[in-house]
């Protein structure tokens, strides 16, 4: 969905728009600098935003997703995960309650399609879906001066990871990162005034760099090609919190929960670097010096030094045997953000 007075609001801004998304505010290398270092902020219209509502909504997602809907506050969110009954991953949430009501954050290419899927299990329960990102607005916030700069707007700035706060017609959320990290949902006049009131402290980035950014925080995504690709701990979202093994049955949660107790994983998402001017792409096979596919990649985003860095699903055996490499050319492995003893249990 599109929210085409946003995006004329943008366009006006110096947005370059590509496939419906902004590339970047006219030089992608210089906003990939920023990223690093900088205070920058991102329109995130490439996420779209499900409200879920109803009488029944709490009960409805417990059934479906990986983590504890129950545990989703006014000051909590969460990543979640969403499977197919075999327990391989359709989707990739982040959940959060804003305006009182339950929310989804997704990858815009699956909202209408997950939308459609959640409907036909709803049954006769008292829940609605609906897709909000025609008239709501995503904006996301990096850099050390931020929490300061959001105090302008918000009465509390939030501390910890996935904590939220509120103010009338917007929710924010602090994200994990090497520097503070957030993000802003809101109504569209609202997120606009915190754009122009923003832009003098903070630069406009596109779309690359916020993929770099997540990354670096070693966020995975589920797109159309890797869909019912991976099991949930195959891209770390137990590491994450996004899985809870404690709650009860969900879709897809018995093959999730025999992963967690019947051994060690054996396959595990790894941050690392690619020394390429071709962008690798989501699904795309990682192979071992046999040539033999051993994973796949999960994220890709320019870096800002150069090459693309990446999250890349691989089997722990094949990493173990040697080097691994992506169209021939060598996964330099880096340290994720937290570790995979982090899992919860």
């Amino acid at each position: 969905m599109a929210n085409n007075d946003w995006q004329e609001f943008l366009f006006i801004k110096g947005a370059v728009f590509s496939n419906g998304t902004i590339s970047s505010f006219g030089n992608t290398e210089k906003e990939l600098a920023y990223a690093h270092t900088d205070n920058i902020i991102c329109d995130l219209s490439h996420l779209d935003l499900l409200e879920i509502s109803g009488d029944d909504a709490l009960a409805f997602l417990q059934g479906q997703v990986t983590n504890d809907v129950k545990l989703l506050s006014d000051n909590h969110a969460h990543y979640t995960g969403y499977c197919s009954p075999k327990g391989r991953l359709l989707a990739l949430f982040l959940a959060f309650k804003f305006n009182k009501k339950l929310h989804l954050q997704l990858n815009h290419k699956l909202a209408e399609p997950i939308a459609k899927r959640l409907k036909m299990y709803v049954m006769r329960s008292k829940v609605h879906i609906n897709n909000i990102s025609d008239n709501t607005v995503s904006v996301g916030l990096s850099g050390n001066d931020v929490p300061q700069l959001l105090s302008s707007f918000f009465t509390q700035i939030p501390q910890h990871a996935y904590e939220t706060s509120h103010t009338d017609g917007a929710t924010l959320i602090r994200l994990s990162g090497v520097l503070p990290r957030f993000e802003i949902v809101g109504q569209t006049e609202i997120i606009k005034t915190i754009w122009q009131t923003l832009k003098t402290s903070c630069k406009p980035v596109g779309k690359p760099c916020w993929e770099w950014l997540e990354i670096q925080a070693g966020i995975p995504d589920i797109v159309v090609t890797t869909q019912e690709e991976f099991v949930p701990q195959m891209v770390n979202l137990d590491c994450l919190g996004a899985i809870n093994f404690k709650k009860g049955c969900y879709t897809g949660q018995e093959i999730v929960a025999r992963t967690h107790y019947l051994g060690k994983v054996k396959r595990r998402t790894q941050l690392a670097h690619i020394a390429t001017s071709t962008p690798p792409q989501a699904g795309n096979d990682v192979t071992n010096q046999n040539n033999d596919a051993v994973g796949k990649v999960v994220r890709s985003a320019p870096a800002p030094s150069g090459g693309y860095d990446v999250l890349a699903e691989v089997r722990l055996e094949a990493l173990a045997e040697g080097t691994v490499f992506w169209n021939n050319l060598a996964l330099q492995i880096q340290p994720l953000p937290y570790s995979f003893d982090a899992a919860t249990h």
